[in-house]
């Protein structure tokens, strides 16, 4: 039977096996990817939010009166 590599996870640049990390570790590295999905999600709404901005913006100019 051939022996399954343990996953690595990298933290601050060093890596370390996942199997040897306390539970606490690992509870905590999971909540780091749950909040590194929340902020790129809220960055995309962002974005979008940013861009009707610029649409709504670029609107307004078109129906403002030109000046003399």
């Amino acid at each position: 039977m051939a022996d399954e590599e343990s996953k690595k996870v990298t933290i601050d640049e060093k890596e370390y096996d996942s199997e040897k990390l306390s539970e606490e570790a690992k509870g905590q590295i999971v909540n780091l990817q749950v909040v590194d999905q929340e902020i790129a999600s809220l960055q995309q709404k962002l974005a979008i939010a940013q861009t009707a901005r610029n649409t709504y913006a670029a609107a307004l100019n078109r129906e403002l009166p030109e000046e003399d």
